[in-house]
């Protein structure tokens, strides 16, 4: 049972949605560390292609939860339930164990945000893949004000997704994103009504179904741990070792069989069985 999040899968789509509606969906250390559980059990499901990230009432989340007042960052450090973010003297940020559990998932991830995503909001919905937005969002990069630095690995993904100049302007600026803004930027895919939100989601979450479960859990390794290679050769590399795994799999015979004989092909690779390992160079850095 989870308190601050609600999972359900249906259809081969996982719904994680954050609930704590009464705080504005605010963040906490339960809520990490049971976004981290929700994401092991969509990547453990093989029934599951693809999950979709969205949150209950009118805020998607609010960022950090403020309510034990001035101290409430320093209070983070007597917190028992993130003990295990301790190595040494350093303590791991939790907004980026989220977002890294995330950036992993086997599944395609889908973030509908149904409103304002503030702080932490903004942040961890970057390691999804697709963002869309209802009418109503807002992102709020405000981590100077609160006299913070952006977290959950936004200094990486940030970048990436809307360039650096506007990835400064934004941080540095603390400034508050329309959800026009976003879309212009290509923070967002899309923005839709909010009544239209979810399913519209559901409509791009099922474009991941139709192929190799494998095959798209090995793609989005693929594609996000690339992003940061420094040479396309390191990604001929990846490709190869990938191509040498699959081409004699069950999976891509029957999609050969199945294109010759125009038919629909009936894939059964189970991720949890059949992903092939191809980054034994040491593609999971450790915490230091």
């Amino acid at each position: 049972m989870f308190e601050t999040i609600e999972y359900e899968a249906s259809g081969g789509i996982a719904t994680i949605r954050l609930n704590r509606p009464e705080k504005r969906n605010a963040y906490n250390t339960r809520m990490m560390n049971e976004l981290v559980a929700a994401f092991d059990r969509s990547d453990a499901d093989d029934d599951v292609g693809a999950v979709i990230l969205t949150a209950s009432g009118d805020v998607f989340c609010a960022g950090a939860d403020l309510s034990g007042g001035a101290g409430t960052f320093a209070q983070l450090r007597d917190d028992p339930e993130r003990a295990a973010l301790r190595h040494g003297d350093l303590w791991r940020d939790g907004g980026g164990v989220a977002s890294l559990r995330i950036f992993e998932s086997l599944k395609p991830v889908v973030a509908a945000i149904n409103g304002p995503a503030i702080g932490v909001g903004a942040t961890m919905i970057l390691a999804c893949d697709v963002r869309i937005a209802s009418d109503t969002a807002r992102f709020g990069y405000v981590f100077t004000q609160r006299g913070l630095v952006p977290e959950a690995a936004s200094s990486w993904f940030l970048p990436r997704i809307v360039g650096l100049s506007r990835a400064l302007e934004w941080t540095m600026g603390a400034c508050m994103v329309s959800a026009e803004e976003a879309l212009e930027a290509g923070l967002v895919r899309e923005i839709c009504a909010r009544d239209e939100l979810v399913p519209r989601a559901h409509e791009i979450a099922g474009r991941f179904l139709s192929g190799s479960r494998v095959a798209a859990a090995l793609t989005r390794q693929m594609m996000w741990r690339m992003a940061g290679a420094a040479h396309p050769m390191e990604a001929h590399r990846v490709d190869s070792r990938a191509i040498a795994a699959l081409r004699a799999s069950p999976d891509t015979m029957e999609a050969v069989a199945a294109f010759l004989e125009k038919r629909q092909a009936n894939f059964k690779g189970k991720v949890s069985d059949d992903l092939p390992d191809i980054w034994s160079d040491g593609a999971h850095p450790k915490f230091y």
